[in-house]
């Protein structure tokens, strides 16, 4: 397995491998770059088909996540870890413990999330061993409702914000009324994506690869259900890709029909050039790490003690970011994704390498 010449590879200021055969976990850790902070980004688990596939998806998901804390204005750095593995099979408290002492050995310069196969609950376990978890206090979340620390509710809610200011520029409209939303994937975001826009008044159909998620879809917001092989190109006016990335590629994008991609999901683009693909096709491409971070907009003011207000506002001025992106884009005729890169690096690259190294404070850890 190559690291330093791997396509993926960004100058990558750590990566670690961490192996326990007692309890079976296998994982990576990647931090991107911390010029801005200390890294923060989630914990995924997933039944990568091979450890290629998982050092893959650190790579691009750490530096994602560089990208997305400095276009949110946040003094984070990025990183990511994955754990190999089904999670509704091999998931245990031990192994959960495992991966926190892991954490723990860092020292703070990654502190680990919530995400796709792993849970609040997950972190807490986790946080029995390693004072570098985030987004596990129990406090009023962004919405006025009480929260045990979930993102998604955030995530969710920034991409409705940007999906929304995506159907302004290109529709010309606010009116969501009609709207036709395809939403591949309707786990702790998607559903809740799928909410906010049924609320707004738009039209649904939905996939997912758990039969129960798809399901409550369609018996709670009276959405459509489709399969896996065409709910990306369903003749709708937005697809919402909210599961796995690399969905964007050579094969999809000549078939896909809405003018408008807007999803949660993480590195939608299999390749940076697929990007230029889209805009070559007439399809606005809101760039997924702009629209989805309202995530970790929210963690990081959990240890700030900022008021759900204060989060709020800040979690909207995504729609503001991508709104600057989509005119920038258009004057420069400069793809979307471009546009975004350009404008997160000017952000990060103002601050000097090595600055913000001090270990992640996080509520209630000390």
């Amino acid at each position: 397995m190559n690291v330093f010449s791997h396509p993926e590879f960004d100058n990558h200021e750590h990566l670690s491998f961490f192996c326990d055969p007692e309890t079976g976990l296998k994982a990576i850790v990647a931090i991107h770059n911390t010029s801005r902070g200390p890294a923060l980004g989630g914990c995924r688990m997933y039944p990568y088909a091979t450890d290629e596939e998982a050092l893959r998806d650190v790579l691009r998901l750490s530096r994602g996540m560089t990208y997305k804390s400095a276009l949110a204005n946040l003094d984070l750095g990025g990183g990511k870890s994955v754990i190999i593995g089904d999670p509704r099979k091999h998931k245990t408290e031990a192994l959960m413990e495992a991966m926190g002492r892991h954490l723990e050995s860092l020292g703070g310069r990654y502190s680990a999330a919530e995400d796709s196969g792993t849970s609040v609950a997950d972190l807490r376990v986790m946080g029995r061993h390693t004072r570098y978890v985030a987004g596990i206090a129990n406090r009023t979340g962004f919405d006025g409702n009480p929260s045990n620390g979930d993102p998604s509710p955030a995530t969710a809610y920034g991409t409705f914000i940007g999906l929304k200011a995506a159907v302004r520029h290109k529709l010309g409209q606010d009116d969501l009324t009609g709207l036709k939303v395809a939403i591949q994937g309707v786990g702790n975001v998607g559903f809740r994506l799928a909410r906010h826009l049924r609320e707004a008044g738009a039209e649904l159909w939905v996939h997912d690869i758990h039969q129960d998620n798809l399901q409550r879809a369609v018996d709670e917001l009276d959405a459509k259900p489709a399969s896996a092989e065409d709910i990306l190109f369903l003749p709708v006016d937005v697809v919402a890709p909210c599961a796995m990335g690399a969905v964007l590629n050579d094969a999809s994008i000549p078939e896909l029909k809405a003018g408008i991609i807007a999803g949660a999901a993480n590195n939608l683009l299999d390749r940076p050039e697929h990007d230029a693909m889209l805009k070559q096709q007439g399809i606005l491409y809101a760039p997924d790490f702009a629209i989805n971070a309202g995530g970790i907009i929210d963690v990081f003011y959990e240890r700030t003690g900022a008021t759900p207000d204060t989060v709020r506002k800040h979690v909207e001025t995504i729609g503001d970011t991508l709104t600057e992106i989509f005119n920038r884009s258009d004057r420069t005729g400069l793809p979307t994704g471009d546009i975004a890169n350009e404008l997160a690096e000017e952000r990060f690259q103002k601050h000097t390498a090595g600055a913000g190294l001090a270990p992640m404070r996080l509520a209630g850890t000390g």
